[in-house]
């Protein structure tokens, strides 16, 4: 039990919510950048591998663009189909293998990439689909190659959606940060159950869902602050316009 009528209970709880919150954030933001790194261009392929897409024939074969994606869409489903904790159980070698260990912040920071990239990669895919393929043709009859399409003209297209999609992952990398820490992974899940659960202090509990609270409507916020920054609200016609002036795109002989 803790003894909240002790002078050094309330200097305690700020100590170790400070440490946890620091080793939260520490988790979440590896992970988070580990997950934009592999999700981004995965969800591009999931995308660009389909039938009709700009990478549906990969070394001129539509059969191995098939493959690759179908390949692919299963990684993505098993990804997101396993639940976290068992997840986090079966890559205990691969951790260990990768960090060294399979307990504490940095071990946390793998299972926490693993199970947000597929997760990503299919915001990706979504926002992806909805952008207008009028404007991929525009940039096509402008002879720009496969990947100046994917970098001048559907990623800059697809952000907003990408970036709500983004905030969306990250509220799942801290809900499973949470998790990691009832296993010795550190961070605000691991002060909520060895102080809260473990010594019955209501106040540890409620201070960890506040300040998780506060850190996931603040991300959510800001990326919802850039969404509509970056969000397009011209015509069509003018939309198009803008996409050739902005990719500056040329003619490109004999590119891909």
């Amino acid at each position: 039990m803790n003894d909240t009528s002790d002078p050094k209970f309330w200097s305690d709880l700020v100590d170790v919510l400070i440490i946890g919150t620091g080793q939260t954030l520490y988790m979440v933001s590896i992970a988070l950048v580990v997950t934009v790194i592999v999700g981004l261009p995965l969800g591009v392929l999931l995308v660009g591998t389909e039938r009709g897409g700009l990478f549906a024939t990969p070394f001129g074969s539509r059969t191995a663009g098939r493959v690759i994606n179908r390949v692919l869409d299963f990684i993505v489903n098993l990804g997101r189909s396993i639940p976290f904790i068992i997840l986090m159980i079966a890559v205990i070698p691969f951790t260990r293998l990768v960090v060294g260990t399979f307990i504490g912040s940095t071990a946390a920071i793998v299972p926490l990439s693993l199970v947000a990239i597929p997760f990503f990669a299919r915001m990706v895919e979504i926002a992806l689909k909805e952008v207008d393929p009028g404007l991929t043709e525009a940039a096509n009859s402008l002879g720009a190659s496969r990947w100046q399409i994917v970098r001048k003209v559907l990623v800059p297209e697809a952000l907003p959606s990408m970036l709500l999609g983004l905030a969306t992952t990250v509220t799942s990398i801290i809900n499973f940060s949470a998790m990691v820490g009832t296993v010795a992974g550190g961070g605000l899940g691991d002060v909520a159950f060895r102080y809260g659960y473990q010594r019955y202090s209501t106040i540890h509990i409620v201070a960890v869902i506040i300040i998780i609270f506060i850190i996931v409507q603040s991300l959510a916020a800001i990326a919802t602050h850039f969404a509509k920054k970056y969000a397009r609200t011209a015509s069509d016609t003018g939309r198009a316009k803008a996409v050739a002036a902005r990719a500056d795109l040329r003619p490109v002989v004999g590119t891909d």
